[in-house]
């Protein structure tokens, strides 16, 4: 029997020109500007795109980006539209997709695009897709918004397992929340502690964890470079992100 009547039904709502999406709850899961679709409005959500930084910027756009969980399809959209990224989306509920389509512009899949509908966990677990992944994106939160829907070692491992060497995973955690360091930890534990690297938390608590598979940091000018690059070439705060970056050996 079909689980599907179990999935929430996405709803929702519009201020200030912004159009939020909900899944049955208050709390906001993805967020588009109306007069600029393909920006991302939301600070954590930009904040995701971190990985950008440990990607040489000649290369910073080749290869396969995932993203697990489509959430407002804000980062789907931008790998998609504004990168040119192959780009593929992971989503447990199809009412997401379809409120995506409908109402937060997410285009029909193409040779650049295609949403798959699956579990996460399965999706990283299956074989097939064993370093197949170049970007991995994971936002992974049901309608209350109170904590990762995956977050054990074996589903950090799998991740990794996907990425190609060189690939890059962003996550976004609650930097406030008392799961932090144990989430922290287990991703180590996936990645290596020399891997792992944490941006400060929001003003509502969202931190975003960068984790890579066999990256080699390059000096503080190249970054720097980088950031500049990514600035210049499509407006995401990248040196506002150099400033916040930390490593997971200095600590949470």
């Amino acid at each position: 029997m079909s689980s599907l009547p179990e999935l929430p039904e996405p709803t929702l709502s519009e201020h200030d020109g912004v159009r939020y999406l909900h899944l049955g709850t208050p709390w906001v899961q993805g967020a588009m500007r109306l007069s600029a679709p393909n920006t991302l409005e939301i600070e954590y959500v930009q904040r995701m795109m971190a990985w950008m930084l440990w990607r040489d910027s000649a290369l910073v756009t080749a290869g396969h980006a995932v993203q697990l969980g489509l959430g407002a399809a804000s980062l789907t959209r931008f790998c998609r539209q504004v990168l040119k990224m192959r780009t593929t989306a992971v989503e447990l509920n199809p009412r997401v997709t379809i409120a995506a389509r409908l109402w937060f512009r997410l285009p029909q899949d193409d040779r650049l695009l295609c949403v798959r509908h699956a579990d996460a966990g399965q999706w990283v677990a299956d074989p097939a897709h064993l370093q197949s992944v170049d970007v991995l994106n994971v936002d992974l939160y049901d309608q209350e918004a109170a904590a990762p829907v995956l977050d054990d070692d074996a589903f950090y491992a799998h991740c990794r397992g996907v990425l190609a060497h060189g690939g890059v995973m962003s996550v976004n955690l609650f930097g406030r929340h008392a799961s932090f360091a144990a989430s922290m930890g287990r991703i180590a534990l996936a990645f290596g502690a020399h891997q792992v690297w944490s941006l400060r938390p929001t003003r509502e608590g969202n931190t975003v964890v960068v984790a890579a598979r066999g990256v080699e940091v390059p000096s503080r000018e190249v970054l720097s470079a980088r950031a500049a690059h990514i600035e210049a070439r499509w407006r995401l705060p990248a040196r506002k992100w150099l400033r916040m970056v930390r490593p997971y050996a200095v600590g949470p």
